[in-house]
């Protein structure tokens, strides 16, 4: 269990009697979310849960949308002074999140408030890093975490006379297969990814062990110059806009729209968050896994960051509601309640308890790949290069990229082009956001 009680009395809370009603009155607490198809039937599942496992609050999750939606959507409510208790940020946001400190109540305050205390030894290092300050304060609650990896429908390798249990692991291999399923007709679409700032930018930056941008990609300061048109950046998406020629490449959109293209059987390769599986086993295709394609190099693959998102928490609420949102992290903090996360939707655990209790049940032996994940995060240390991307406005650094990526994709200019654009772009941006 993550979060130790430490004080017995902390956890009763004296109930409210409306005399008008008779009843006790519950204190709700709405949690803005974006998840959506199997992720939001659980996120409605956990609340329900532990809405039944005591009679003081009541989550009530409210779903808001994509992930930039959902970010939007919370400050806007903050300015408005109608803030939801809890807010979940994707990853991408926590720069955003972490800038304005005088509106969020840090997760480990909060935890202290309902008499829970945060140890950041029982958590898996590089979700716990990610979320925290440089002095380990946890600013956040680590909710759905998660790696990009390679899903493979069997299937349509079989057709292509590929080997459906043995998934390529380089990113020339993986062009080479996805050429090789649309030629011979296996399927209408070789390749295809979800989020190719997080999975082809971000991440690939640091399995490959390259710079995403100075001051170790941002988390060594807020003034960053990005990095990500050297040439390992132009190779690979000159690879992939020549794909999309001829349609080898399929292009869905900025998020997690492309994994329709899988699930419905069109695309035979994506490159996907491991958030992504719920909605992959209810399509009902053959999949396998594997890791996530490098290029060959000494001491690649490194690590890949975290994506997913984390729980944020308002300032300004009342000390019944902080308890109540203490309760609701202790809750999802359990160990059985992390390895079933962990197990159901494809995120990681959050927890070492949670991961090793999954270990020693066997899951990992009967689910192939299901391990890959956390390996891929855990397997070495992190350097300069692969500690993760800290911008204090990355979501608009997203945007500049995503549209000179799509310009690309539609022909308009090559790789070099687009990626030495969204340089300029951002790099001003940057510049811009921190007042220079």
């Amino acid at each position: 269990m993550s979060i130790r009680f430490i004080a017995a009395s902390a956890a009763t809370v004296t109930l409210s009697l409306s005399f008008a009603s008779g009843a006790f009155a519950l204190t709700e607490l709405q949690w803005w979310h974006a998840m959506s198809g199997a992720n939001n039937e659980v996120v409605n599942q956990l609340s329900k849960e532990f809405n039944d496992s005591q009679k003081d609050y009541k989550i009530v999750p409210v779903f808001k949308g994509s992930y930039p939606e959902t970010l939007n959507a919370g400050i806007a409510a903050f300015r408005a002074k109608q803030s939801p208790a809890i807010l979940q940020v994707f990853d991408a946001g926590s720069g955003v999140m972490m800038g304005a400190e005088g509106a969020i109540m840090p997760a480990a305050q909060v935890l202290e408030k309902g008499g829970f205390k945060f140890d950041k030894s029982e958590y898996l290092p590089g979700i716990v890093a990610y979320y925290s300050k440089p002095d380990g304060t946890m600013l956040s609650f680590p909710y759905n975490s998660s790696s990009p990896i390679l899903y493979y429908n069997k299937d349509t390798f079989k057709k292509a006379g590929l080997d459906a249990e043995n998934p390529p692991k380089t990113w020339p291999e993986v062009f080479a297969a996805a050429k090789k399923i649309k030629s011979g007709g296996a399927s209408s679409c070789g390749l295809t990814s979800t989020w190719l700032t997080w999975i082809q930018t971000e991440n690939l930056a640091a399995w490959n062990n390259v710079s995403y941008g100075s001051n170790e990609n941002g988390l060594a300061g807020s003034n960053v110059t990005l990095a990500f048109n050297s040439p390992l950046f132009v190779q690979h998406f000159q690879s992939i806009a020549d794909l999309a020629k001829d349609g080898t490449f399929r292009y869905g959109g900025r998020t997690s729209e492309a994994k329709q293209f899988f699930t419905s059987g069109e695309c035979g390769i994506m490159t996907e968050s491991s958030g992504g599986l719920g909605d992959i086993i209810k399509s009902g295709v053959n999949y396998g896994i594997g890791q996530l394609p490098y290029y060959e190099g000494d001491g690649r693959p490194q690590n890949t960051i975290p994506g997913g998102a984390s729980l944020w928490v308002f300032a300004g609420k009342s000390d019944d509601e902080y308890k109540g949102i203490a309760q609701f992290f202790h809750f999802l903090s359990q160990t059985k309640i992390q390895a079933r996360l962990h197990q159901v939707s494809g995120y990681m655990p959050v927890t070492m308890a949670a991961y090793d209790d999954t270990k020693k049940s066997g899951f990992y032996e009967k689910n192939p790949g299901r391990e890959t994940p956390i390996l891929q995060m855990m397997g070495k240390a992190p350097t300069e290069n692969s500690k993760g991307v800290r911008l204090v406005n990355l979501p608009q650094v997203r945007d500049i990229l995503n549209e000179e990526l799509e310009s690309m994709l539609a022909g308009k200019q090559d790789a070099k082009a687009a990626l030495d654009k969204a340089v300029e772009r951002g790099n001003a941006a940057i510049k811009q956001a921190i007042g220079q």
